[in-house]
């Protein structure tokens, strides 16, 4: 899954709308217009959807989609804590601004997610009950652990795909 196909589902998931979308990048510290956001959420072209290997080659000239990097990523998913929990003082001594983690994006997603609707880790295993997918308590929190820690795991693509499908049948 990548990033934007992550933000196309997570806008959906919320409904949220292209003036709030650009809102959050705003509030994350990313200047991005409603155009660019629009560009953002272009579902990309896909192989099937054509006859020909010629005609899939000439629409992917023609795609016209910003793609996302994980920074961007996290910039907007803190934007979204902010948009939905308030913007919060920085303690003494703590920077105003908290570096960028290296961590895989679906991981990043299931945190920022887990902080902005004040979630447990209950929550989480009912949400992706709802899309049916059945993981452990401890499974979940290798996904949430830090990158480096020894019990850390990767999330994979479907408990994101799931955890977004999930949001969706939870917000809509």
């Amino acid at each position: 899954m990548t990033n934007n196909d992550i933000l196309i589902r997570l806008r959906y998931a919320l409904d949220i709308k292209d003036k709030d979308m650009a809102e959050i990048f705003q509030l994350g510290d990313v200047d991005v217009t409603q155009e660019e956001v629009e560009k953002i959420l272009t579902k990309p072209v896909d192989s099937y959807d054509f006859d020909s290997e010629e005609e899939y080659e000439q629409a992917l000239e023609e795609e016209d989609i910003l793609p996302i990097n994980n920074n961007k990523l996290e910039a907007f998913l803190n934007g979204l804590i902010i948009f939905k929990r308030g913007r919060q003082e920085p303690k003494p001594g703590q920077p105003e601004k908290p570096p960028f983690s290296n961590e895989p994006a679906n991981n990043i997603l299931l945190k920022k997610l887990k902080i902005a609707f004040s979630l447990t880790t209950e929550d989480i295993i009912d949400i992706l009950a709802e899309a049916g997918v059945s993981i452990s308590k401890s499974e979940l929190g290798a996904f949430l652990r830090k990158k480096g820690h020894k019990n850390y795991k990767v999330c994979m693509d479907k408990y994101a795909r799931n955890f977004l499908k999930g949001l969706a049948l939870r917000y809509r």
